[in-house]
């Protein structure tokens, strides 16, 4: 068995680093811990925070491919955030512009969750506790 200790961060590429930057500390409620401008790569690569935890890392790159969303494709598939009230959640991000699917219920725990997605088409998704 591996000793894995917990997931340490997940990487996002953006396409409009300005943009997202303003989604994820702005609406989402991220928090900077560090911005570095990569020349070499002509890249910024943002480190976020959430309630202190280093989560995700935020790059921009020149030119980069859109991603295939629908049909899904193999790989990650979406990011969950936890919240205790999602329609509180949820009028959150409208009220911030960003559009939110339905409210579903999860089959096998009986829990509500609704997807969205960031900049990029990225799909988040909120999770009721």
């Amino acid at each position: 068995m591996l000793k894995l200790k917990r997931l340490h961060h997940i990487a996002i590429i953006c396409d409009d680093y300005q943009r997202s930057k303003k989604f994820y500390t702005e609406v989402m409620g991220f928090e900077v811990i560090q911005e570095v401008y990569r020349e070499a790569r002509d890249s910024w690569k943002l480190d976020l925070a959430f309630q202190g935890e280093y989560l995700i890392e935020l790059f921009s790159f020149p030119n980069t491919p859109e991603r295939p969303s629908y049909p899904e494709a193999r790989g990650l598939r979406h990011l969950c955030f936890a919240v205790e009230n999602i329609e509180e959640v949820i009028q959150q991000l409208n009220d911030k512009g960003v559009e939110t699917g339905e409210i579903m219920i999860d089959p096998h725990t009986n829990k509500r969750f609704v997807f969205f997605e960031d900049p990029d088409q990225l799909p988040l998704e909120l999770y009721e506790l």
